[in-house]
């Protein structure tokens, strides 16, 4: 795939768009004012390779809670603002990375103005997020109804808004829940603009159903050169955004996030149990940061051949299974020693 060029633009200490990986994100669901619980989400999401993370600033309480949670936390923190001019100056005042705004919601244009200057002033980009959900009543009369094409013009509405005052450090998102509307309304703000895009299929549902509906949402839009950032919206620990999130670029090659695991989906050739086995090499597999392709196989017969594209892989037997390297089997193992047998020669690489 060709991934289309972008504008580069800097939060924190990572780069956005241009030719930089495309940048996994999460939101916290805690009360941002409980600083504990926050840096505490924030910190499990650290460590399952979240990049960049967006808390929710409801009042000047919250407000005032990011400098603490800055101090504890790794990676950039960007700020969610609705309505209220005042918390995006005053989390711009305590060292945030990143501010989410719809400018058309701040009110007169005078406060417009001062979130811009205050940006400018403390080099902090600003993401315009547009949802579906609540486009301007004047465009969907426009447009005969939630189109699009009403919501690109929704979001560039707002981009004129921050470049009336010279600001360009924007990155642009359109979040609607529809998987096709969304990626037909992608594809017409990639052809649009050149400022960073952010990706998401917005209230795609619980873990398991909202993974399937984003991977083949955010996968497709991807897939079509389009993304410099994503975030998997889901019902459920924000940690599972991550998991998902990861995958999802994996499974296009525009990531590499430790070891790719691939299992076989079983059949009445499996005489161990593999469903277990795969469980259990996928869990030990979850944190190691080696660049390597694992297979959990179900028989001899065709695993090895199936799976020669991996770098260390298991076959299953009856009660046995091989140990194999590209295809070429090392050695016969009994079913009780097939995970640690694998384990020890991922451990070699």
């Amino acid at each position: 795939m060709l991934r289309k060029m972008t504008k580069e633009v800097q939060v924190g200490h990572i780069k956005i768009g241009g030719q930089n990986p495309i940048v996994l994100q999460s939101m916290c669901n805690t009360d941002t004012r409980d600083v504990a619980a926050t840096v505490k989400q924030i910190l499990q999401l650290e460590e399952a390779g979240c990049e960049l993370v967006r808390v929710a600033i409801l009042d000047m309480e919250a407000a005032n809670a990011v400098e603490e949670i800055k101090k504890q936390i790794h990676i950039p923190l960007v700020a969610d603002i609705h309505f209220d001019y005042k918390l995006a100056l005053r989390v711009m005042d305590l060292g945030i990375d990143k501010v989410r705004i719809n400018p058309g919601n701040i009110g007169e244009e005078s406060r417009i103005r001062q979130v811009v200057e205050k940006a400018k002033e403390k080099k902090i980009p600003i993401r315009i997020g547009v949802n579906s959900g609540s486009l301007e009543k004047d465009l969907i009369q426009k447009h005969g109804g939630v189109t699009p094409r009403g919501l690109v013009e929704s979001a560039l509405r707002h981009v004129k808004i921050l470049e009336k005052y010279d600001f360009f450090d924007i990155v642009v998102s359109i979040k609607a829940s529809d998987v096709l509307f969304s990626l037909e309304a992608y594809k017409i703000l990639s052809e649009t603009i050149d400022y960073p895009i952010h990706v998401g299929i917005t209230e795609a549902g619980t873990v398991y159903g909202g993974t399937i509906k984003s991977a083949v949402g955010i996968g497709a839009i991807l897939a079509a050169g389009i993304g410099d950032t994503l975030r998997v919206s889901l019902t459920g620990n924000p940690v599972e955004e991550i998991r998902a999130g990861k995958e999802i670029l994996k499974s296009l090659g525009l990531r590499k996030f430790g070891i790719e695991f691939i299992s076989c989906p079983t059949c009445g050739r499996t005489q161990i149990d593999l469903i277990s086995i795969a469980n259990e090499v996928e869990r030990l597999c979850q944190g190691i940061d080696k660049n390597i392709k694992v297979a959990v196989m179900g028989c001899v017969v065709n695993g090895p051949g199936e799976a020669r594209e991996a770098d260390v892989g298991i076959a299953g037997g009856k009660g046995e299974g091989l140990l194999f390297k590209k295809g070429e089997i090392i050695k016969k193992v009994r079913e009780d020693e097939l995970v640690s047998a694998l384990m020890e020669e991922i451990e070699k690489y």
